[in-house]
């Protein structure tokens, strides 16, 4: 129709204007098309994805982001546009993807060892260029690893089995801690409580208030989410990021204080072989002026908070499992006791709780905490056959990937999922390659051991009728205790 409008064959082209449009701007209305086509004709992609649409649409696609939220809005590109797929965060190209081999070609190369996200949200809560987690600054981030991977590893690893059934078993023996005035017991609050612990124990070693750091914690996790891709123009407006910087400082604050204990302990210490942990190492590597103290001050923050949030959140999601599905339950409680008879875990057991083992990979399968993980192209690449220029936003929905390929029950919580060994181009929940989660290892010891022993002391159920998402919405999850051990009432568990 259009082509037939302007053939002069057919109609007078000034006969299509208006007599108060003079004649000489019918060639300039031509021209503004034709530079409109050869705009929008130069930002196609070959890649699938929203159209650029004169910036139209990278406008739309980070909106969307910031209504749907990144999980959500990553499912919904995936959905809508395969597993490739191309969209914008502030205006920069961003690729979404849930295909296992594009996911393994990023893991697994150093040019995607950077970080993306907002400057000013990451410089609001300390993580811009600097700790580990979300460090964008790839020689800085290099030089800082080594004391995590010291920390996490070796002789660590294997302590940490000891402090978790420890600090467990005082947790459940403190339960009125945290019971609220209608016998409900505030579930996240106990796991975070014994994450925290177990870190303290392990990495800090300072006395501190459980209560009130964990509270910090659940509101720098909330500032960290809420900021992470906030447009700068967010961060001018005093009054909306003003509860979110508090959050950020006040946790920050708590722990510079308990840095500055650790300070003054290993001051008067005589013997500082059995105080070398986490935070003594990058205190003495300050003094030595290989670190700063902000940096010494993030890294011991980002060490004390991973645990008691993600850690928690998917033991939470496990008991839940455990109350939906009583046959795994009884599985995994046969093993236990084959494996172990009446006394705690050690850390010979690890490796012959296989069943167990299935189960904490098929919960972090089907309800993953962490589903996406958030790189940054170094260098020209080619993924998949897809052109990737550098300095391209990549994020990885290993959430969606692992519901798509491999799995024969994908889309149901089911232990025949790992009756075989899954290759782990399918299957990564901590990722893998230089910079896959520098803990993984120390989490499945954490994770073993807590759930380990939970079960031996009590057993969990929910109420008749409700399913996943009710129980995660009410107070339907129940913990019953069982003979061996002198718990003596039923308590009902709250998720909040």
């Amino acid at each position: 129709m259009v082509l037939e409008t302007l053939n002069p064959m057919y109609y007078n082209i000034t006969s299509l204007v208006p007599d108060t449009v003079p004649v000489a701007t019918v060639p300039v209305l031509i021209l503004m098309c034709f530079l409109f086509v050869i705009w929008n004709h130069e930002e196609t992609s070959s890649i699938p994805g929203p159209g650029y649409c004169m910036g139209i649409g990278p406008l739309i696609s980070h909106g969307r982001f910031l209504w749907m939220g990144v999980g959500n809005a990553c499912n919904y590109y995936n959905k809508t546009y395969g597993e490739f797929v191309r969209v914008w965060i502030s205006g920069e190209e961003t690729f979404i993807i849930s295909k296992s081999s594009s996911v393994f070609h990023v893991m697994k190369h150093w040019h995607y060892v950077s970080r993306f996200g907002s400057k000013l949200g990451l410089q609001c809560i300390g993580m811009y260029e600097n700790g580990i987690i979300f460090n964008n600054n790839p020689a800085h981030w290099k030089e800082i690893r080594p004391f995590f991977t010291k920390a996490l590893s070796g002789p660590g690893l294997v302590r940490m089995i000891a402090i978790c059934v420890e600090s467990t078993i005082n947790h459940l023996d403190k339960l009125e801690e945290v019971t609220t005035e209608v016998g409900n017991i505030n579930v996240l609050n106990l796991m975070r409580r014994i994450m925290l612990d177990t870190s303290n124990k392990l990495f800090l070693g300072i006395p501190l208030d459980e209560s009130a750091i964990v509270l910090k914690i659940q509101n720098y996790f909330d500032a960290w989410q809420a900021l992470l891709l906030k447009p700068d123009f967010f961060f001018k407006i005093s009054w909306l990021c003003k509860k979110y910087e508090e959050a950020a400082k006040d946790l920050k604050g708590a722990m510079e204080i308990l840095i500055e204990q650790k300070r003054q302990m290993l001051s008067t210490v005589e013997k500082l072989d059995e105080h070398m942990d986490f935070a003594s190492q990058l205190i003495f590597a300050q003094n030595r002026g290989d670190l700063t103290a902000e940096n010494v001050n993030q890294c011991v923050l980002e060490m004390m908070i991973a645990a008691p949030d993600t850690l928690s959140v998917t033991l939470f999601f496990m008991l839940i499992l455990i109350a939906e599905h009583p046959t795994v339950e009884e599985e995994m409680m046969r093993e236990i006791e084959t494996v172990m008879g009446d006394r705690d875990i050690q850390s010979d057991d690890m490796p012959n709780l296989k069943v167990v083992e299935n189960f904490i990979y098929e919960s972090m399968r089907y309800q993953p905490v962490v589903d996406l993980i958030m790189r940054k192209a170094l260098q020209d690449d080619v993924i998949d056959g897809y052109p990737v220029k550098k300095g391209t936003n990549i994020i990885l929905n290993i959430g969606r990937m692992h519901k798509l390929e491999f799995f024969p029950k994908p889309n149901e919580f089911s232990l025949e999922n790992f009756e075989k060994n899954v290759p782990s181009r399918y299957f990564q929940p901590f990722g893998f390659g230089p910079r896959g989660c520098v803990g993984k290892f120390i989490a499945m010891v954490m994770m073993k051991a807590i759930l380990v022993t939970l079960l031996r002391r009590c057993r969990v159920q929910t109420m008749k009728g409700r399913g996943l998402n009710n129980i995660q919405k009410n107070n339907d999850l129940s913990m019953h205790p069982i003979e061996r051990q002198p718990l003596t009432r039923v308590t009902k568990m709250d998720q909040h």
